[in-house]
């Protein structure tokens, strides 16, 4: 499992809207320049260009809380580290069934062994 940078594409379950990446750890670890994520920098993120969109429906605008995909062993001060196995719900109607995961880790380099 590689481990996510703030380069990561993650993308909601419509294959277009784009969550937008903050990552809060302050430079502590980085790979080639581009800060790692940690726990909860996925959540709670604005998703753009979600085409999902109708009479009756919502796009896809905010992440949710995610459901698995944070590291069991490695941590940054104190926060579990990102894998590319992140995947939690988003705001997108039909509400509690739509998705956003990883595309890309932002890097090739770095992985966690299970």
């Amino acid at each position: 499992m590689k481990w996510l940078t703030e380069a990561a594409v993650i993308l909601c379950q419509h294959e277009i809207g784009v969550v937008k990446l903050t990552p809060v750890q302050q430079d502590l670890v980085t790979i080639g320049h581009v800060k790692v994520l940690v726990e909860h920098d996925p959540e709670l993120k604005p998703i753009a260009g979600c085409p999902n969109s109708g009479a009756t429906i919502k796009p896809c605008m905010l992440t949710q809380k995610v459901e698995v995909g944070y590291s069991d062993f490695l941590r940054i001060d104190g926060q579990r580290i990102c894998l590319d196995t992140v995947t939690g719900l988003t705001d997108g109607t039909p509400p509690g069934l739509v998705k956003y995961t990883v595309h890309a880790p932002g890097q090739e380099l770095v992985t966690e062994v299970s």
